[in-house]
């Protein structure tokens, strides 16, 4: 049933019904990062049911079968642990870090709550409430709001360009019989992958698993998600009460599975991935235009977005849109040196090392790569392709996603 990677402490079974078990045995610590893993996020949701997996992610620690809420909280917390869950645009995970002597509490804690959920319908309105709450605190946010904005642009009329948290529309309309439809059709049992690392043996893992899903009923999955429409670039602005005008310049790019996703990583960490970074250097502190600019890059299994984003004073934001657009060029114009190229591959290098330090970081890893790929990439193989990226690949991926004529750009400026 197991299968070990050489010369690491990767594992992987399956078990009967499909849910997969992956984990990482790291002898040298005393502690365990435990995640139950389901393959849905906020673009397996219907327009009218928008905002439903984040709900289901609140709504799941009020209560389940084996215990009620406050047990919950203390299950982890009593023994010096930690529970928490998260939603993204494609998965949703509850994860559990604990000493190494209380893993059997770990995976029973998260099983439950993906498995036998109650829903309390005293909860329910008192929670919308909170996740309502949770949605003006986003909205408050200018640099959250724009990046919505941004999102919703990218991926007109798709549910990836809805924000994960939903809408007060969409929430306020979620029925306890519909949360239970939602989980019985979507946390199957060929989604869960159930991810270990740190001082566990993978058997042990096995086990518990397996006794934590018995008598678990799975329905069958319901179709596949729903596939990308076109892009069609947008420029437009907005006002908000804000003392800064706050631009974001992005577009359409790679996906995890793309053979240039590595270069893109490399150039994102050239153009804005630190103080060292060109925008940085170029526009902060030559210009002193902003205090906060970066690059970003996010990658979905069929699409991703990559772009600029920058807070600074309105009076400044033409000139900093053209210096921005300046950049971009450069890098369409000509290689990087080998200065520069060096320099953020050890950056990238670096950071992907001193990531794997913490037992969360190493389950996530361990998951994601499972959720995305099938299979486990080992560090050295990360470096070997990381290491082989060359100044040509950046330039080439520059050339592709760096048109001007596919940017959306996004103005925030303050009302008045």
């Amino acid at each position: 049933m197991s299968r070990p990677e050489k010369e690491t402490g990767f594992h992987k079974s399956v078990l009967d019904g499909g849910i997969r078990v992956v984990t990482e045995h790291i002898p040298s610590v005393r502690s365990i990062s435990v995640g139950a893993w389901i393959e849905t996020g906020s673009r397996d949701e219907s327009d009218e049911h928008a905002g439903i997996c984040h709900f289901i992610e609140h709504m799941v620690f009020k209560g389940t079968r084996k215990r009620r809420m406050h047990q919950i909280a203390e299950r982890l917390e009593s023994v010096g642990g930690y529970l928490n869950a998260f939603t993204t645009k494609e998965h949703t995970c509850f994860y559990a870090r604990a000493l190494d002597e209380h893993l059997d509490r770990s995976i029973d804690t998260v099983c439950d709550l993906i498995l036998r959920p109650t829903f309390p319908a005293r909860e329910l309105e008192r929670e919308k409430d909170v996740v309502v709450e949770e949605m003006k605190m986003y909205e408050d946010s200018a640099e959250d709001y724009a990046f919505d904005l941004l999102e919703s642009a990218l991926y007109r009329g798709h549910a990836l360009g809805r924000p994960i948290i939903g809408f007060e529309s969409t929430v306020r309309e979620l029925s306890r019989d519909r949360l239970f439809d939602f989980m019985g059709s979507h946390y199957t049992s060929e989604r869960i992958v159930i991810a270990a690392a740190g001082n566990v043996r993978h058997e042990k893992v096995v086990r518990m698993v397996e006794k934590a899903v018995k008598g678990h009923v799975f329905s069958s999955p319901v179709n596949d998600r729903t596939k990308l429409n076109g892009y069609k670039p947008e420029s437009f602005t907005r006002h908000r009460p804000t003392q800064q005008a706050h631009l974001i310049v992005g577009t359409r790019s790679y996906g995890v599975h793309h053979d240039k996703r590595t270069a893109l990583s490399i150039l994102n960490t050239i153009l804005g991935g630190g103080m060292s970074s060109l925008l940085n250097q170029n526009i902060r502190e030559k210009y002193g235009y902003c205090y906060n600019i970066y690059s970003f890059c996010n990658m979905h299994s069929d699409s991703g977005e990559f772009g600029v984003y920058m807070g600074t004073d309105p009076s400044k934001l033409h000139k900093s849109r053209q210096l921005i657009f300046r950049e971009l060029k450069r890098l369409v114009d000509r290689e990087v040196s080998p200065r520069k190229l060096t320099r953020a591959l050890n950056q990238v290098k670096g950071s992907i090392m001193l990531g794997l330090e913490g037992m969360g970081s190493r389950m996530m890893r361990i998951a994601r790569q499972e959720l995305y790929y099938g299979r486990y990439y080992s560090l050295d193989e990360i470096m070997e392709e990381v290491m082989a990226v060359q100044a040509s690949d950046v330039q080439e991926v520059a050339c592709e996603l760096f048109n001007p004529d596919n940017y959306t750009i996004v103005e925030l400026l303050p009302e008045g």
